[in-house]
C-alpha cells in the first residue's frame, strides 16, 4: 500500500508536471534547441516545484533547502537533456521523448528530494 506523502507527491508532481511539460513545448514550439527549452523549463519548474513539493508533500515551508532542491533538478537536467540528446539523433519526435521522461523522472526526483533535499526516512511503500 501506497502512503499518504508518496500520494501527494503523485498529486502534486502532476501540477508540477504539467507546469515544467508546457513551458517545454511552447519553447520547442517557438523555435528554441531541446536544451535552452529544458534548461529554461526546468528553472522555472524548480521555483514552482520547491514551494508546491516542500509544502503539500513533505511539510516543509522554509526556504534553506532551496540549494539541495536545486541541485536534485541539476542532476534531473542532466539525465533528461542527455537522454534527448540521445532521442534526437536517433530522430524521435522531441515532444513523445520528453513525454516517455515524465515517470522515471518523477520517481527519481522524489527519492533524491526524499533523501537529499528534506532527508526523510526510506518509508515510501508500506
Amino acid at each position: 500500500m501506497l502512503d499518504a506523502r508518496f500520494i501527494r507527491f503523485l498529486m502534486v508532481g502532476g501540477l508540477n508536471t504539467l507546469f515544467g511539460y508546457s513551458l517545454f513545448a511552447v519553447l520547442l514550439y517557438v523555435g528554441m534547441h531541446y536544451a535552452l527549452a529544458t534548461a529554461l523549463a526546468t528553472i522555472g519548474g524548480v521555483l514552482f516545484n520547491y514551494k508546491t513539493t516542500g509544502a503539500l508533500v513533505f511539510g516543509h515551508r522554509g526556504n534553506e533547502r532551496l540549494w539541495r532542491f536545486i541541485a536534485v533538478y541539476g542532476v534531473l537536467y542532466v539525465i533528461n537533456t542527455a537522454f534527448l540528446w540521445w532521442a534526437n539523433r536517433l530522430g524521435m519526435n522531441l515532444y513523445w521523448a520528453g513525454f516517455l521522461l515524465i515517470l522515471p523522472m518523477a520517481l527519481l526526483g522524489f527519492m533524491l528530494n526524499r533523501g537529499f533535499v528534506f532527508n526523510l526516512p526510506d518509508k515510501t511503500l508500506s
